[in-house]
């Protein structure tokens, strides 16, 4: 059997001022100019095998990979011969077959993709963002899979041509489709390595959204970085059983590019990590048997209870799994640890871990492609990857400049500019340390994002990205989310949201019952014990009954909280917190 991990071999610079350096060793092999050349050649090596499964009315519709590349195909000629593959797609619905396909034969054509979050069209009530997106990219196909999309259609598709198999007066998917001719093989053929394949919108966290550039080289490159640091991927072809949607880049390029280019499947999960839906990804495990099982954090959170309790959905996820993966935020460390008992309780060989990128490095730029036993882990620099640790103050930001990093941002010189630096490194942001001074080889670890933190009354930093997590994890799932609170306060406090299996534990002014208050009393502790000073410690908490917010901003269309966001908006809230005599709704650690 091909190792899972090639082992890291990692070079450092240190500069005169403090900056340090740290690239792989290894180089960046070569690979495809487009992942649609990697499917292509896929589609005509395997065409039987399947490549994509999507649940109908209950029942699985498979797509194989021949499939899949006749049906794009006509799509793209579709798309030449209406005048609509020189223009970008915009695509408003979910993951989908029809999803699939629009996003195959864009990338062949050569006409820009743009898939857009289902919660700028079906949460968001005035669909602004929605229209500013349009407005940026122009584009000339906007496809939607249902009626329940027509308020969004309507508020972008003026002028433009709507792909649809179900709105009225819209264009259904076999009146677009031709007979593909050599003009498809040709375009696709002629692609370019700083061809945009996608815009991909991103808020991060702060700010309106922006267009972040993946050309197909950036794509193709990340991929080819994967393989060398998860070899088993060049012999064992992935299965996956994943929900993340491809509007946001560990979905739509990290995940679903991993199977298109190593010849893999995808079993589409229509589970989500919610209460109701989180049964649906325990059935489908059954069916799927993934490899490699990626997720974020709450998905774990609400995938584990169901597995600590049911050894036959447990042995469906832990049989041939190699590798379970967590990105795109901290994973709670008690989460960490009941996954590595479950899978020791069910002899399975899983392997733990992660990476760290953004949408602007399509999206891994780092791996940790050796054993970890800790969640803020972060690896180390992906082949044909160079990282720039930049002091900024107290803290120490993360730069990255390599062949998987965005041109920058569609129609905005102004941002592209202000993001990176004067040798070219992508200025991320995100605040890390070295996991051991030492031993370079043994990563980074995660310090949270720069612009999040701030300074207690007595000049004390509080790191809201590793405070947060050690929050949620002291609660032992009571939390789902937290926002860290004091600035220019005397102590560290915080807003959180329950989890919904405890809801109704406040009453109507937000006051919790006893039980409540003493379990909330009781997670305080358990942080405070964990050791830290005054900014490692909680002493005040207060439920939030309402939502994040996506239409204030308070919270990205990738379910990440704005911290700052949330604070400005519920400024009385925050004021609360800190208020004498103690409000009844606020809990105090003592």
């Amino acid at each position: 059997m091909v190792e899972t991990f090639a082992p890291p071999r990692i070079e450092a610079e240190q500069r005169p001022d403090g900056t340090l350096i740290l690239r792989s060793a290894e180089p960046l092999a070569d690979h495809p100019v487009s992942v649609v050349h990697s499917f292509r050649a896929g589609s005509e090596s395997h065409p039987d095998r399947l490549l994509l499964a999507e649940r109908v009315e209950g029942e699985w519709a498979r797509l194989t990979w021949g499939e899949a590349r006749v049906r794009a195909d006509a799509l793209a000629q579709g798309l030449i011969d209406r005048g609509l593959a020189d223009r970008p797609v915009m695509v408003l619905s979910g993951n989908s077959r029809l999803h699939f396909v629009v996003m195959l034969a864009a990338l062949t054509a050569g006409a820009p993709y743009v898939p857009t979050s289902v919660a700028y069209s079906l949460q968001s009530a005035d669909h602004a963002k929605l229209r500013a997106m349009a407005d940026v990219v122009d584009p000339g196909l906007v496809v939607a899979e249902d009626a329940s999309f027509s308020g969004a259609v309507a508020a972008v598709a003026e002028g433009r041509t709507v792909l649809s198999p179900a709105l009225p007066g819209a264009l259904a998917p076999d009146q677009l489709a031709a007979t593909p001719t050599d003009e498809v093989d040709r375009r696709c053929a002629a692609l370019r390595r700083d061809d945009v394949a996608k815009i991909l919108f991103t808020s991060g966290s702060t700010g309106h959204p922006k267009g972040v550039i993946n050309t197909h080289g950036m794509l193709s490159a990340n991929q080819q970085q994967m393989r060398q640091v998860w070899p088993f991927l060049a012999d064992e072809p992935p299965v996956l059983l994943d929900w993340l949607p491809w509007s946001h880049t560990f979905g739509g390029n990290h995940d679903t590019n991993m199977v298109l280019v190593n010849g893999g499947t995808l079993w589409m999960d229509d589970g989500r990590p919610v209460p109701g839906l989180v049964e649906r990804t325990v059935r489908n495990l059954a069916d799927a048997r993934p490899t490699i099982y990626l997720n974020v954090p709450a998905g774990y959170a609400a995938l584990l209870p169901h597995l600590e309790r049911d050894p036959a959905a447990a042995q469906a996820l832990l049989a041939r799994l190699r590798l379970g993966f967590f990105a795109a935020a901290a994973l709670p460390q008690q989460l960490w640890d009941r996954l590595q008992k479950l899978s020791a309780e069910h002899g399975g060989s899983m392997q733990m871990t992660t990476s760290w990128g953004l949408t602007e490095t399509a999206p891994a730029a780092t791996s940790a492609h050796f054993p970890i036993t800790r969640s803020d882990s972060l690896g180390v620099p992906l082949p044909g990857v160079e990282l720039a640790l930049v002091p900024i103050g107290d803290k120490t930001e993360v730069r990255v400049r390599g062949a998987n990093v965005t041109p920058g941002y569609h129609g905005r010189p102004d941002l592209t500019a202000a993001a990176f630096d004067e040798e070219g490194f992508f200025r991320t942001g995100d605040a890390v340390t070295l996991a051991d001074p030492d031993d370079i080889a043994a990563g980074l670890l995660f310090r949270g994002r720069i612009a999040e933190d701030f300074k207690l009354s007595t000049g004390t930093f509080v790191s809201v990205g590793t405070l947060r997590p050690a929050l949620l994890s002291a609660s032992h799932g009571l939390l789902t989310d937290a926002v860290i609170c004091g600035e220019s306060g005397a102590e560290v406090t915080a807003m959180v949201w329950l989890h919904p299996d405890h809801a109704g534990r406040c009453d109507a002014d937000g006051v919790p019952d006893d039980g409540l208050r003493a379990d909330l009393v009781q997670t305080m502790e358990r942080l405070a014990a964990t050791g830290g000073g005054s900014s490692q410690r909680v002493e005040r908490l207060l439920v939030l009954r309402e939502p994040a917010a996506l239409d204030a901003g308070e919270i990205t269309d990738k379910g990440y909280v704005n911290q700052r966001a949330v604070r400005e908006r519920r400024a009385d809230l925050v004021a609360l917190l800190s208020a004498e005599p103690v409000p009844p709704q606020v809990v105090t650690r003592t």
